[in-house]
């Protein structure tokens, strides 16, 4: 053994003679420290990249499944009804469901007093100034001109006027007679409340819708005493108490007292005038006028009332009253009932715009009251006022003048809500001369499916470019119209 072999024997070695690996070179294990850290590195990155692919294939999974979701739903909404289709889903075709495409546009009043110019007829403008906001009310000076005003008194004239209203209603006994009604139907009938009495207001209104006949509470303490029926003379009927008034007693009785025509609810003579294609060419402009000005589609005011003028002579008036009536579940509007494929016990005009025309100047009296106008709250005792000094409101008959106002709200969505009561107005007595006045009533249901319906029902052809649709005269009621 040589020098050399034993040194290297001692050196790997311990010092209790065991036997060691040998040790590897200081670079040898720099070198694999290095390959350690950029494996880690390299795993990091990979990981980053695949998760951020997951997290992509699992959105685009969303979104395939989202966007085939939409065009399935698409697709079953316009593909026709198959046989698989679920029977809940099925409509019948006399009853479609229509969009609400339609809104309808509601002038803004601002305040009272602003003035803001339209354009009626070509190449002139009017100005229209708010009267109130509640309801909302303009006047529009000029809107008729006198040779327009004077056409349209002379073809009521022509036509013929009948009274708006009578004391005792021709047939009023007839239909009694047919109805057949126990004193105990005609007695829930008035009961509005239901609680077994009659109170006064129950009572009066009554006597107003059914004999136009316009009484205070004293005037019916006064029938009650005279035709001894009110036998505790408390101000109430009981059922007993009622059994002992016949049908017509207060007509009877009324009669025989000699009740002046200033009591009645209305005291006047009308007639209607149509301004559809082959009337007068001044009824069609005041009616293109009308369109113009509510801002409604022409179909509207086609389908609506013809116009009404109305003649008051001395001690002609119009008590406090609403155009339109509140429309609920049970009700329908008398215009749309053809439409309404049900059966109401209650009808009721709805009249969304009210447009009132004065075709003369009035020498005395006769102004158009709004007892309410912009009250801060709406009190049903003005109802028994007679409208004339205590109104909020009063417009003086100009001629040529129009004033118009929204009878119902707007719902919030582009269509007709609930009544506005502040559009409470009358007519004032005439003192003085006579009283002419012309009226245009825009009807449309508050319920969109119905008054969809009724333009299809009466129409000919879905749209006419100038005049809208046309109606149909076989189908096209002259009884869409009651006076309120």
């Amino acid at each position: 053994m040589t020098d050399n072999q034993e040194t290297s024997d001692a050196e790997n070695t311990t010092p209790s003679g065991g036997a060691t690996l040998p040790l590897r070179p200081p670079c040898e294990r720099l070198s694999c420290h290095k390959s350690s850290v950029c494996s880690r590195s390299y795993f990091v990155v990979v990981m980053v990249f695949f998760h951020v692919y997951i997290i992509n294939v699992i959105a685009l999974l969303f979104y395939v499944h989202y966007s085939s979701g939409q065009e399935d739903a698409t697709r079953s909404r316009d593909a026709p009804s198959s046989n698989h289709q679920r029977p809940e889903s099925r409509r019948p075709p006399s009853k479609p469901e229509f969009p609400r495409d339609v809104s309808l546009p509601r002038i803004e009043g601002i305040r009272v007093g602003h003035v803001q110019r339209v354009s009626l007829v070509p190449g002139k403008l009017h100005e229209m100034r708010t009267l109130s906001l509640k309801p909302l009310l303009f006047e529009i000076p000029g809107f008729l001109s006198e040779d327009e005003c004077r056409v349209v008194m002379q073809l009521a004239q022509l036509k013929g006027l009948m009274e708006s209203q009578l004391m005792v209603q021709d047939g009023q006994e007839e239909l009694a007679k047919e109805l057949n009604l126990s004193p105990e139907e005609i007695f829930n009938l008035l009961d509005i409340n239901q609680d077994g009495q009659l109170q006064l207001h129950e009572i009066l209104t009554h006597s107003r819708v059914r004999d136009g006949i316009w009484l205070t509470p004293e005037n019916l303490r006064e029938i009650y005493a005279g035709l001894q029926v009110d036998k505790d003379a408390n101000g109430l009927l009981s059922l007993e108490e009622f059994r002992l008034l016949s049908n017509d007693a207060f007509q009877r009785f009324l009669l025989q007292q000699g009740v002046k025509r200033s009591q009645l609810v209305r005291n006047s003579r009308h007639t209607w005038l149509y301004q559809g294609k082959g009337s007068h060419q001044v009824l069609q402009d005041i009616k293109t006028r009308v369109t113009r000005l509510t801002r409604l589609p022409p179909i509207l005011v086609d389908l609506s009332e013809p116009l009404q003028v109305v003649r008051y002579d001395m001690g002609g008036h119009y008590h406090a009253h609403h155009d339109s009536g509140p429309v609920y579940p049970e009700t329908a509007c008398t215009h749309t009932r053809l439409a309404a494929n049900t059966s109401t016990p209650f009808e009721t005009s709805c009249r969304y715009i009210t447009v009132l025309f004065y075709l003369n100047s009035v020498d005395g009296g006769g102004e158009t009251a709004f007892p309410v106008a912009d009250n801060r709250t709406y009190d049903e005792v003005v109802r028994n006022c007679y409208c004339v000094h205590t109104s909020n409101l009063r417009v003086k008959p100009t001629k040529g003048a129009a004033v118009f106002w929204y009878n119902y709200l707007s719902d919030g969505r582009g269509w007709v809500g609930e009544q506005d009561e502040y559009a409470l107005h009358g007519g004032c007595m005439v003192t003085h001369g006579t009283k002419w006045v012309a009226n245009k009533w825009i009807n449309i249901d508050p319920d969109y499916q119905r008054q969809t319906r009724y333009q299809q029902l009466v129409s000919q052809q879905p749209e006419d470019e100038d005049d809208g649709l046309t109606m149909n005269p076989d189908i096209q009621s002259t009884n869409i119209h009651q006076d309120l």
